[in-house]
């Protein structure tokens, strides 16, 4: 059994898959994927993301603001009163990028410290986006004590030293389906070096299908793809990368009801 640490169901554009949510669930079911954590964005959107799983023993929600929608401050007491919600596992996804946003580095630094500020509040992980922004990120987290709530790097694409750096600190890195791209050729390096009990696997559906399905709309039924990759690449069964990724996953996220 395997699992999908980090997907977008409510983004999902069901008429390009012409499937609808149930379906889309049962396919990734008849790949073994046994729970899916769902990812929110912004806390506009949350109630609407929300009320799309809650019947779903088998999602998971989180529940914070993607760098790249912080705009303007964040709202701590919102975020503290939707993520006390029993199905929210995590805080997130939260962060820095500095790739796309160039002119906006003051309000997302300050927004990722309120999240890890809740998230040791609420004593639930994080749920980590770092693009281009390594020093930051890694200082923000040591000055702030993120390493007592803990948490994940999400679809990892930076060096060695920064996965190292997090892994110090407790924290777990997810790799999603970039891992598989050709020019992938620097993470391929760094997702052998990461060890089995500090790896996640996860689609970031419906972005980044892996190869085979590069450029279609992603889906969590292809985590059981990305898994197959990063096992050949560590020159490890399946079985033992999707046992390994699974325990590690209920290890991180102790709020998600196991399958």
């Amino acid at each position: 059994m395997i699992v999908d640490s980090h997907c977008h169901l409510d983004r999902l554009d069901f008429d390009k898959l012409d499937l609808n949510l149930d379906q889309v669930l049962d396919k990734a079911r008849a790949k073994k994927v046994e729970h899916f954590l769902c990812v929110s964005v912004t806390l506009d959107q949350f109630p609407n993301m929300l009320d799309k799983i809650k019947h779903y023993d088998d999602v998971s929600a989180s529940c914070g603001v993607h760098p790249l929608d912080q705009k303007d401050a964040l709202n701590k007491q919102q975020l503290i009163d939707l993520a006390s919600h029993d199905k929210v596992v995590a805080i997130g996804e939260t962060g820095l990028d500095y790739y796309y946003a160039k002119d906006t580095h003051a309000v997302q630094q300050a927004s990722f410290v309120g999240h890890i500020e809740v998230a040791n509040q609420l004593q639930k992980p994080l749920i980590i986006h770092t693009r281009d922004a390594r020093s930051d990120t890694i200082n923000l987290m040591k000055q702030h004590n993120a390493e007592n709530c803990g948490g994940v790097l999400h679809c990892f694409t930076e060096d060695w030293d920064m996965a190292k750096k997090a892994i110090d600190m407790g924290f777990y890195i997810s790799i999603s389906g970039i891992v598989t791209f050709k020019n992938a050729v620097e993470l391929k390096e760094v997702v052998k070096q990461i060890p089995l009990d500090r790896l996640l696997i996860e689609t970031d559906s419906p972005y980044l299908a892996p190869v085979p399905y590069r450029g279609k709309t992603n889906q969590p039924a292809y985590v059981e793809d990305v898994a197959y990759y990063i096992s050949e690449l560590k020159g490890i069964s399946f079985n033992e990368l999707a046992k390994a990724t699974t325990e590690n996953f209920y290890s991180l996220f102790k709020l998600a009801a196991k399958g």
